[in-house]
């Protein structure tokens, strides 16, 4: 058996360490082989590869990022697109994929098996931890952790000057960065993208917090958007599967609180911050165990899954249901939060 490897889409901390457990075992216990493709989705496409053996995973249990490269890049949006995989696969002698990542690269996973009859298993990466069949997706607690002591590190300088600052997050569609860290740093007011925001609200919050003589904190996810108004856009540009590219709406929000309140806010935007660098513990260990079920699902052919954690377990759930909606924070976890505004 020969098994084709790709990470897909953005990349975040714990990729390494499913592709070093997927290795390590599948060599170990059940003596297949394994071919790493490039770049997401355009390794197949291209047919680029890379050697993927025990040597090639070693030492990388630590390292953020992805040795085998990532990219948005849609096959069904290419030319002659599921061909060429087929071909590709063909020429390289692979004989199933285990494909990581989010809701595009493995909703593409999820077609190529239904439709066309690829053999491929998935592995949830996301640092949105948005999908909505696993419990947590790896990557997401190093980013709620970045982000915590960005706030935490923020409050000082805030109240130093008495002045509000606003702190940009990601989450495109979900929230939960944006809840886990505001609320485990303290914030005095969170916005989500299930939540639209009443910026009159948030101004009563930021002066209730100087009359206590504290500095404001204010977490906002990416795509937050006010009652009033629209999604603030980076550009009008889109990648290979729609998406716009977001950012801007912490600036936005910091010069609304500033002309309203009269009290200097100024904005801070973790951005790819969150992605980088090594993985907490817990996503090592989430990943790991991710990669290890992910070659068991190989060696059983349960093609068309994806494992996934529910509770401390990890199961298996079909790649469709997993990418069939996405996992949005619930309102009662907001309101939750909300006994700490202002």
């Amino acid at each position: 058996m020969r098994v084709g490897v790709l990470t897909g889409g953005g990349d975040c901390p714990g990729l390494n360490a499913v592709m070093r457990a997927v290795v390590r075992k599948g060599v170990q216990r059940y003596g297949y082989d394994f071919t790493g493709f490039r770049d997401g989705w355009r390794g197949p496409l291209e047919g680029e590869t890379v050697r993927l053996d025990i040597p090639a995973v070693r030492g990388t249990l630590p390292r953020g990022g992805t040795i085998l490269g990532s990219s948005r890049t849609n096959p069904f949006k290419e030319e002659d697109g599921v061909r060429r995989i087929k071909e590709n696969l063909t020429k390289y002698e692979v004989d199933a994929l285990i494909a990581i990542g989010g809701e595009d690269t493995l909703g593409v996973a999820a077609r190529l098996t239904d439709e066309y009859g690829i053999r491929c298993v998935g592995v949830p990466k996301t640092i949105d931890n948005d999908l909505s069949a696993t419990d947590y997706t790896f990557g997401f607690n190093t980013a709620v952790t970045v982000a915590t002591e960005a706030i935490d590190r923020l409050h000082t300088t805030a109240e130093s000057h008495m002045r509000v600052l606003v702190v940009e997050v990601m989450g495109r569609h979900a929230g939960w960065i944006a809840l886990h860290s505001g609320l485990a740093g303290g914030a005095n007011c969170i916005l989500i993208p299930e939540q639209r925001f009443d910026v009159g609200q948030v101004c009563e919050w930021v002066t209730s917090r100087f009359k206590a003589s504290y500095a404001p904190i204010v977490v906002v996810a990416e795509g937050a958007m006010p009652k009033d108004g629209e999604m603030v856009l980076k550009d009008g540009s889109t990648d290979s599967f729609g998406h716009v590219r977001l950012s801007g709406v912490g600036e936005w929000l910091a010069k609304e609180i500033e002309s309203r309140t009269g009290k200097e806010a100024r904005t801070t935007v973790l951005g790819h911050i969150q992605r980088g660098g090594t993985p907490t513990a817990f996503d090592r260990w989430l990943a790991t165990r991710f990669g290890l079920h992910a070659i068991d699902a190989v060696r059983d052919e349960a093609w068309g899954s994806m494992v996934a954690l529910r509770g401390t377990d990890i199961v298996r759930v079909p790649l469709a249901k997993a990418t069939e909606k996405l996992k949005t924070v619930d309102p009662a976890l907001y309101e939750e939060a909300g006994v700490f505004f202002g």
